[in-house]
């Protein structure tokens, strides 16, 4: 799961500096992107955090559902909080926006999982990484 999130990471990135570009191209030519603003700024926070949990859950040596679960709920809350964002921006459809608690619930329950294998991980039973195999991911 830690390449799944190292992936999901950049690839948002890559997507957010899209984002960025059509942008920067609409201001130039007189259009207005400003509905973009709110769900690029989620998307690229949220990626560089993925970045930082895919390594940090092979750090931390979160290993079987718990890795599952960590990498699932926040992979969910990364994509579908500035999709939602964006929808609601576009659209204006409040429905849309009610879901932003759903997708922000994932990203605190996983960072609330990681946080307590933090807390409770015992340094001696973590040898770090490279302890994970490729077939957990």
């Amino acid at each position: 799961m830690s390449r799944v999130l190292k992936t999901s990471g950049f690839l948002g990135l890559t997507v957010m500096m899209a984002v960025g570009l059509y942008m920067a191209m609409q201001l130039e030519t007189g259009g207005n992107a400003g509905w973009l603003v709110p769900g690029h700024a989620h998307l690229g926070v949220l990626s560089i955090l993925a970045i930082v949990m895919g390594s940090q859950v092979d750090a931390l040596n979160v290993v079987g559902r718990l890795r599952k679960a960590t990498a699932g709920l926040y992979l969910i809350g990364q994509w579908m909080l500035p999709l939602a964002v964006w929808g609601v921006s576009a659209t204006g459809i409040a429905v849309i926006g009610m879901s932003t608690m759903l997708w922000g619930l994932c990203l605190v329950v996983s960072m609330l999982l990681m946080a307590h294998q933090a807390w409770t991980a015992d340094s001696r039973d973590s040898a770090g990484p490279g302890t994970v195999t490729p077939s957990m991911d």
